[in-house]
């Protein structure tokens, strides 16, 4: 997505008490990093591994540095560093810089941004932001719920029940944050979020009755504002044709935003009960978590026995040999 400099300056500006330092910067700058540099190799001379697309954060260090070399080696550095390409500076922890300086960021149209908050404070507020804005992000066509802490993604083919399976969640406790489209976002950690769309937020659209608000009609107990995502369940027609999981042993996974997503193909047909099969879906994805996995317990009683049987067997066919 699209962040440009003007955005960040007006959404932080209360937050880090932001002010514009030179009028001729250009606020329509495009930023497409989310990570910062502090500049303290640069104004050394060292450029090797110097990136342009970092949002740059000057703090008291580079101050107390700066102070120590001449005018002429200052504006030296500051003009290789305006004209590199750089979208914008903060100078942080009350760093004003000097006319001279201004007046090198004015000449190649690079915005300064002031403020008077700590620098670590500064790069926190602006990490977390950036991190934010510009994570990858994708909608999806499905329908998000929060059932015992756990956010299931449902997806499958238009009108295959997915918002009626929701509605039926909601009724029994649970939480809506989306239906009909998720906006995805992975955030740090291989973390995948899910959010509504504004228009839709917390409205639920129910063939033969329409639109439903589900915050007016159950409160604020059946909705919240995002989820992580942690299961996808996807509907699926029932097939006589095609063999379906009967043991669960080997988890299937689907990558979604660079994400591995543990992924539920689950077949439907008239009288199946989804609603409680979602429920288990989410309890035993949180057995996992804590290590039960009812699948590979089975799998391995079904070996104690099978190995019990084999060895009773070579008994068996000994004592039936034993003559003596």
């Amino acid at each position: 997505m699209s962040l440009t400099v003007k955005k960040i300056f007006h959404d932080n500006k209360e937050k880090l008490k932001l002010q514009i330092i030179n009028t001729s910067g250009n606020m329509d700058n495009k930023i497409v990093s989310s990570r910062i540099n502090r500049p303290g190799l640069e104004l050394t001379g060292f450029w090797e591994y110097f990136q342009k697309e970092r949002v740059p954060v000057f703090g008291m260090k580079e101050k107390k540095y700066l102070a120590t070399i001449s005018v002429e080696k200052k504006k030296e550095v500051f003009t290789k560093f305006f004209s590199s390409g750089i979208a914008c500076v903060f100078f942080a922890h009350g760093t004003m810089p000097e006319n001279y300086i201004i007046e090198l960021a004015d000449l190649f149209g690079v915005p300064l941004l002031y403020s008077e908050t700590l620098t670590v404070e500064v790069i926190r507020v602006l990490m977390d932001y950036l991190g934010w804005e510009l994570a990858p992000r994708k909608i999806v066509h499905g329908t998000l719920v929060d059932v015992y802490g756990v956010g299931l993604l449902i997806t499958g083919r238009s009108g295959i029940g997915k918002s009626e399976i929701a509605l039926d969640l909601v009724e029994r406790g649970h939480r809506l944050i989306s239906d009909d489209s998720v906006n995805l976002i992975r955030r740090a950690d291989n973390v995948l979020i899910g959010t509504g769309r504004h228009l839709l937020e917390h409205h639920l659209e129910i063939r033969g009755i329409g639109i439903i608000n589900v915050a007016n009609m159950f409160g604020v107990r059946g909705i919240r504002k995002q989820k992580r995502i942690e299961v996808k369940i996807n509907l699926e027609d029932w097939d006589d044709g095609i063999t379906y999981e009967r043991i669960g042993a080997v988890d299937t996974k689907e990558e979604i935003l660079g994400v591995d997503i543990p992924l539920v193909k689950l077949p439907i047909f008239p009288g199946k009960n989804i609603t409680v099969i979602a429920e288990t879906i989410a309890l035993n994805h949180m057995l996992k978590i804590y290590g039960k996995n009812a699948a590979k317990e089975f799998e391995k009683m079904l070996e104690v026995k099978i190995q019990e049987k084999r060895r009773k067997r070579v008994v068996d066919n000994y004592l039936k040999e034993d003559f003596e």
